[in-house]
Order: structure tokens, then C-alpha cells, then sequence
């Protein structure tokens, strides 16, 4: 949990501007893998016929929804996009995020501090050096924004939809398509497309349960067609609710999603989304390297669920430790009381798809999105009016989005032309209040400890305010031309203009220092024409394909507090006016090539990419804890080279064997420079994203059965910008197996009404390994010499845990 306005030391923002191409050589597109390869058209009735790529069998992990959207997807060909379907999704624990599934992807990263992904504090992804602030993320279409914690242009996904209401994700490579809707895609792009109501009324309920007091309930009713013209919905109900694996607290989410289409005759329809999200979650406290080796990994909180945890933590600000807390060079900062985070969402849109003519087809949605968000923790540094040493500090920022996604496309020849537009207006407002805990006197607490969860009620203090206001305008133009019935060619272009204007900035003199003050009444524009997408596609023999990717893109300005990210705005309105004539939108060009083979028994495939990120945005901070200096600079670029490789062997039905292995060279182009400080970075090693990394996985299927066993090895990571401080490799090993009973009328006559029965036990870090997790959430230092041993930037893996559900299927 961010416990403070900017790191210790000198350390530069969780932001951290990475950079690199995004993997494509996940094993894909063999009978018995997760991931669909869509590396041809669309085909339509008008297509010419040498458009028409051979439609491949994918074997038992892709989904009956994905096959038939594959059918009808308007993507170009490009090799660069896997797709992860609802069958692999639903063999990870119940509740999963499928961001830890797309992890085992060749290049991506996913970490987080509890089994489940579902901490929106640590969790963290990274593809191919970019993380998840560079990467495009939609939902049927519909902007997700930036998925950054405190979000202030979108939601987490996992906060859109229930992973059971995935029917697949399209993992983009490169920069993406030029047709998302995201200002972001700078390292590719993850389009999550939700499932299509059933034509029958049915349904499904679930239960999962867990290590650590783990439960999960999932329900959803189908409708089915409901009249002649095919009216069908689903609406679902999820809960998941999880203890703490170190430490007191909970982690809890309930989310409803519903479903509506409406068919227009053969080939058109309108359909409704909605998605409402409540989630309550206490965090994992942040550790440092010292922390780690002189107390060890099992540090937590403060809070245990009686008043004696806040004795301790008042205690602590008064500066008396427990145990070898005291021995820390910064034991105030170790550990906080709480940290919390409490946030509601409402989010939805309406679609049309229609068929105008034969080669015409006409595809808009209005989408509208709104959050409440408090993310607190108990700061030391702050007292009470009640005489406690301990205040209550909250974010509490809000969001109120709405923007249309409208584009057409025309087939003509053997050409296949797409146009479209996006519009979104976004408003957020970011302030922070101070609230009061009460004064412990003798030992004994004067009134109730506020419990960190609960609804917080007036302030006595606002510590800061900022109101940001955003118009997004990007437009695109596309053409995929078949020049052969086995090669397709790919051109298009992306337009983004965006506007981001800034005001109502206050700053507490007392919190921050008389005389301080943020930027306030500014505005900056970011305006890029051309943004060129190249690509080919070659079937050049049966099973081999060779494609080629070029594209440039550019990602608008960050928002946010105070000194909490590379935002321009987030800082004094006197360093604004220091750097604002050299800043710039960060820009990047990935140029990438590869192969794939695609046999009955063996599917390989190698990927090479080359990526160079321009316009580096960091903040720099210096200072104390409480009230540091901080400053956001351009300080230059990136160069990336990489290279994965793949490879499965299907020697029998059902068995599969996949192995792969990722290379990742990214290094900073120049030295940091901090004022007269001159931070020997270049030519080293990305911060918080591995130089290699090994992925393997054995799966076997038999009738009703599925087993696999997965391992998976992360190299060293640099922790510090110099390298001087590194996290060490680590293996982690996780195994399932689940078995369907299909239609359990054969078992007996009055079960008829369940259609299938799946039951499913999980294990994960099987060996119990102690790793360390998430990196640079409250951004990563410069070396040892500016604090890298003691800040406070890491997170903590969970251990060894079991899970279990049982599915049925109506």
C-alpha cells in the first residue's frame, strides 16, 4: 500500500516507463492448446474465395465461443495475436484474474501478492518490458483505460466482468491495432470480449473454496430466446471473499454482470452490457530488501482485530517498536496500522452491429462508466485532533466517463477497409482528506479505532484536491488486402488527439509546508496525425507462416495525486513551470518478425522483435518522506531487443508437452540526471522486468478428465535504475486437475436438469517457494547510495495454497 506522497529518498514513480515489444510465441493453434493463433480475415459470404483462409482444428482448450467469434472477427491478419480462450481461463482456481493466466504466454508477466491476482495494490503485469499502464485494455470494445491502481481514466478488469463471463482474450502484440480505443497501447493491447447469451434458458452455479479461508460464489441465469426474434440475456451474480495469507484482514469482491442482445434480422443486432462492482480489500504491507533480510518475509500490519494492534501502531510513531522492527534504519515506515482500499463501479454500454449491405457493416457503441474509490493507510507523520500521534489519510478520487466507438468496414475485391473513430470525455477529481483515530491514554484507546473498510464520514482535514478534465479524439484508417489466397498485407494509420486541462489545486500548508502550492488553471495537448501500423501475413506451405509487424504509438499524459505518478500535473506549480517546455508524449516503434509451424505433432514457432521508446516520462523525488521534491523530466529512451521461442510436442491424443523460453535485452539509452547527480543507468537492464525467463507445461486429457502441471522461472530483476540492487530468480510450480461428469441424467433421472458437473482441485507454489513478487508499486530507486536497501518497493509472493470448486451446469 502507498503509505506516502512520494518515495524515500530518491526514487523514481511506480510509472515507471519501460519499454519493450510484447511476445508472440506462446504455443499456439495446436490441437491441444489454450491459445487460438487468428492470423487470417475474416470470412463472410462476400469474400472472395482465395480470401478464405483453411479453417484449423484447435483441439479441446478453445472454446466453442471463441472458434465462432474467430469466424466473424474484423481483425487484419496479423501472426501477433494469440487468443486465450474461456476453457483455459476456467481450468485456473475459481476467481482467477485472467491476467495470471495470459501470463504463461512467452513475455508476459504477471505478479501480484496473493494467489488469486485479485489485489488491486500489487497486482502488476508486464509484456515485454511495458507494464500495464503502456498496454491498451477493452471490453467488448469499450475503453478500460490505464489499469493503474487509483485508475483515473478507466477499471481494472477484473472489476468490468467475472472471469467466468470471459468467453476470450485477444492478447496484441507490438504496439496493437490501431482500431482500439485506448491512448495507452504503446506495448500492445488486451481486448476481453465477454460471452454471448445462450439460445437456451439455463445457467450455471458455482462454488470455490480455498487455503486461507478462500470462497467463491458465481451464479448465472440464462434466459435463452425469449419470443421469435431471438431476444436472449444472462445476468450474474459473483462473490469471492479471501483471509489474509500474512497478517489480519480480508479481501473481499461482489460483482453483477448482465447481457442483453436483441438480433435485427440475419446479420445485425443491438446488444446491452452492465456491470456493477463492489470491492473491499485490505493490502499487503510494502517491504524493503533491509526489511526482508533483518525480519524477515512474514512482516504485516499493525491491525489484528482488537484495539491492541493500534496500541502498537501509536506506539510505534512514538517510537517504540516491536521486536526487530527497532533494528531497521527506517522502522517508522515499516509498517503502518492499516491500508485499505474500498471501490464501486458502474459501467456499461450499448452496441450495434449492423449489416448495411453486403459489404457494408456499420459497428457503434455508447459507453458510460462512473467510480467512488477510497484507498487509505495510518500515517505516523500526521496526528490527530484527538491527541493521537495517528491520523487516517484517503485518497478518495472519483471518475465520471462517457464516449462513443463507432467504425465501418467495406470488403471490395480482395480488399478489406476499416475506418472508425473514438470519443471519450473523462472527468476526475483526486482529493485527499485527513480523518481522525482517537488518542490512546494509558494504555487504554479513547473511543472506537475506525475500522479501514467501513464507510469513512467527515474529515478534519483536506490534505490535497486536483480536478482533471479529458477529451480524447482518435480516428483510424485500415486496409488488409489478400494479394495471394495465402498472403495478406496489412496498412493503417491512427490519428490521437487528446487535451488534459487542470484545476482547482490546493495544497494543505500545514501537511505540506507554508507556501506550497500545486499545478492549477494548466493544460497540455497531445497531437500525433500519423501513427503508421504495417504488417504482413504468409502461409508460404502447408503448417508454416512467417509475418512481419511495424508499428508506431504514442501514450497521452498520466494523471493523478499529488507526487504519485509521472504526471506532468502531479507535481509543484513551479516545477511544472520548470520542465513543461520539454515535455513531450512518449512515443514507441516496435518492428518485429516471426515463425510459426503448425504440425499433427510438433508446433514451434520463434518471434523476434526490436522496440525503441522515445520521450522517457519519470518522476524524480529527493527529500524527506512526508514532503519530498519532486519533479516530472524527460529523461530520453529505451532500445529493446528480443527474442522467444516455442515449443509443443503432441506425441499422442490428449498429451501435450510445451516449452518456452524468453529473452528480453532492454536498456536505458542515457545516464539519470538528478540536478548535479549524475546515475550511471545507461545501457542497464529495464527496472522490475526480467532478462530471461522459461515457461513449461504438461497437459493430458482423457474423456472426462484434464491434469496439467506448470512451471515457470523469472530471472533476476534489476530493483535498483543502476542495478546495484537486484531481486533474485525464482521457480514457481503450480498443478490441476478437473473432471466433468457431463449430463448427469445417466447417473440418475432426476439430476437430468444438470446438463454437466465439474469438479476441480488446484495447487499453486506447490514448493512453498519465498519470493519476492510485485516490484516498484511506489516506484524503484536509483541505487544504494539514494536508499535502494531501504525503500520500501517491493511485495512478498503468496505461499503454498489449495483451492477446490465445484461447477454445475444447467
Amino acid at each position: 500500500m502507498c503509505k506516502r506522497p512520494g518515495s524515500l529518498h530518491l526514487a523514481l514513480s511506480v510509472t515507471t516507463m519501460l519499454s519493450a515489444a510484447f511476445s508472440s510465441s506462446a504455443m499456439a493453434a495446436t490441437r491441444h492448446s489454450s491459445v487460438v493463433h487468428r492470423a487470417a480475415p475474416a470470412a463472410h459470404k462476400n469474400m472472395p474465395r482465395a480470401a478464405v483462409p483453411k479453417h484449423r482444428h484447435t483441439g479441446p482448450y478453445v472454446s466453442k465461443s471463441a472458434e465462432n467469434m474467430a469466424v466473424v472477427a474484423r481483425h487484419p491478419p496479423r501472426g501477433t495475436v494469440e487468443t486465450v480462450s474461456q476453457k483455459m481461463l476456467a481450468e485456473a482456481p475459481a476467481g482467477t484474474n485472467p491476467m495470471k493466466v495470459i501470463s504463461q504466454l512467452p513475455g508476459i508477466v504477471f505478479q501480484s501478492g496473493d494467489a488469486q491476482g485479485l489485489d488491486t495494490w500489487s497486482a502488476q503485469i508486464f509484456m515485454h518490458g511495458f507494464q500495464q499502464q503502456e498496454i491498451g485494455m477493452t471490453l467488448d470494445g469499450m475503453p478500460l483505460g490505464e489499469m493503474t491502481y487509483r485508475n483515473y481514466n478507466g477499471l481494472n478488469p477484473i472489476m468490468a466482468i467475472s472471469s467466468e463471463n470471459v468467453a476470450r482474450i485477444d492478447v496484441s502484440q507490438s504496439a496493437g491495432a490501431e482500431s482500439m480505443a485506448a491512448s495507452n497501447n504503446l506495448g500492445g493491447g488486451l481486448s476481453y470480449v465477454s460471452m454471448t447469451p445462450s439460445d437456451k434458458m439455463g445457467g450455471t452455479a458455482s462454488a470455490g473454496f480455498g487455503s486461507y479461508s478462500t470462497y467463491h460464489t458465481f451464479l448465472r441465469f440464462e434466459s435463452g430466446k425469449l419470443n421469435s426474434s431471438g431476444t436472449k440475456f444472462y445476468t450474474s451474480y459473483m462473490r469471492n471473499d479471501s483471509g489474509m495469507w500474512k497478517g489480519y484482514g480480508e479481501q473481499f469482491m461482489q460483482q453483477v454482470n448482465a447481457k442483453l442482445v436483441q438480433p435485427i434480422g440475419h446479420d445485425s443486432s443491438i446488444s446491452a452490457f452492465f456491470d456493477w462492482s463492489d470491492l473491499h480489500q485490505n493490502t499487503y504491507p510494502d517491504v524493503s530488501p533491509q526489511i526482508i533480510n533483518r525480519v524477515g518475509y512474514g512482516l504485516s500490519s499493525y491491525e489484528n482485530g482488537s484495539n491492541s494492534g493500534y496500541i502498537a501502531a501509536v506506539n510505534a510513531a512514538n517510537g517504540i517498536y516491536p521486536g526487530k522492527v527497532g533494528t531497521l534504519d527506517d522502522p517508522a515506515d515499516a509498517a503502518y496500522y492499516d491500508g485499505s482500499t474500498n471501490t464501486v463501479d458502474t459501467f456499461g454500454g450499448i452496441k450495434a452491429d449492423l449489416r448495411l449491405t453486403d459489404r457494408l457493416t456499420w459497428n457503434t457503441t455508447a459507453y458510460g462508466h462512473g467510480e467512488r474509490n477510497q484507498t487509505s493507510w495510518a500515517t505516523p507523520y500526521y496526528p490527530s485532533p484527538t491527541g493521537s500521534p495517528v491520523s487516517e489519510l484517503m485518497k478518495e478520487p472519483e471518475i465520471r466517463r462517457f464516449g462513443i466507438v463507432s467504425a465501418l468496414h467495406y470488403d471490395i475485391a480482395r480488399n478489406h477497409i476499416g475506418a472508425g473513430v473514438w470519443y471519450e470525455n473523462n472527468s476526475y477529481m483526486s482529493p485527499m482528506n485527513a480523518y481522525a483515530q482517537p488518542a490512546v491514554v494509558n494504555g487504554v484507546v479513547q473511543g472506537k479505532v475506525h475500522d479501514p473498510l467501513s464507510q469513512w464520514r467527515d474529515p478534519f482535514a483536506q490534505i490535497f484536491n486536483q480536478n482533471y478534465n479529458t477529451n480524447t479524439f482518435t480516428a483510424f484508417v485500415q486496409d488488409t488486402y489478400n494479394v495471394l489466397p495465402n498472403l495478406a498485407l496489412h496498412f493503417g494509420f491512427k490519428s490521437l488527439l487528446s487535451t488534459t486541462r487542470v484545476g482547482d489545486g490546493y495544497l494543505n500548508q500545514d501537511y505540506y509546508g507554508a507556501g506550497a502550492a500545486v499545478t492549477s488553471g494548466e493544460s497540455l495537448t497531445v497531437a500525433k496525425p500519423f501513427l503508421p501500423h504495417i504488417s504482413a501475413d504468409w502461409h508460404f506451405l502447408k503448417d508454416h507462416e512467417l509475418y512481419f509487424d511495424i508499428s508506431e504509438n504514442a501514450r497521452t499524459y498520466a494523471e493523478s495525486g499529488y507526487k504519485l505518478s509521472n504526471s506532468p500535473f502531479a507535481v509543484s506549480q513551479t516545477a511544472y513551470d520548470d520542465t513543461k517546455s520539454s515535455i513531450r508524449p512518449e512515443t514507441a516503434w516496435t518492428y518485429a518478425i516471426g515463425y510459426r509451424y503448425t504440425g499433427k505433432l510438433v508446433a514451434a514457432t520463434v518471434y523476434a522483435y526490436r522496440t525503441n521508446y522515445n520521450n522517457r516520462l519519470q518522476q524524480i523525488t529527493e527529500g524527506p518522506v512526508v514532503n519530498p521534491i519532486s519533479a516530472v523530466s524527460n529523461v530520453g529512451g529505451v532500445t529493446m531487443n528480443g527474442v522467444d521461442a516455442g515449443l509443443t510436442l503432441m506425441p499422442f491424443r490428449g498429451f501435450a508437452l510445451t516449452n518456452s523460453v524468453s529473452y528480453n535485452h532492454g536498456v536505458y539509452d542515457q545516464n539519470l540526471v538528478s540536478g548535479s547527480t549524475v546515475y550511471a543507468t545507461k545501457g542497464q537492464q529495464i527496472v522490475n522486468y526480467p532478462r530471461f525467463m522459461y515457461k513449461g507445461r504438461v497437459s493430458y486429457e482423457w474423456h472426462g478428465m484434464t491434469a496439467y502441471a506448470d512451471g515457470s522461472y523469472t530471472g533476476t530483476r534489476n530493483y535498483s535504475y543502476t542495478g546495484d540492487v537486484k531481486s533474485p530468480g525464482y521457480w514457481l510450480t503450480n498443478v490441476g486437475v478437473q473432471y466433468s461428469f457431463g449430463n448427469m441424467k445417466k447417473y440418475n433421472r432426476y439430476l437430468g436438469a444438470i446438463k454437466n458437473l465439474t469438479v476441480a482441485f488446484n495447487g499453486s507454489n506447490l514448493t512453498n517457494r519465498r519470493y519476492i513478487s510485485t516490484m516498484g508499486q511506489n516506484g524503484n530507486p536509483a541505487d544504494i547510495a539514494s536508499g535502494a536497501l531501504t525503500d520500501q518497493s517491493m511485495q512478498i509472493g503468496a505461499p503454498r495454497m489449495f483451492f477446490g470448486s465445484v461447477r454445475a451446469d444447467f
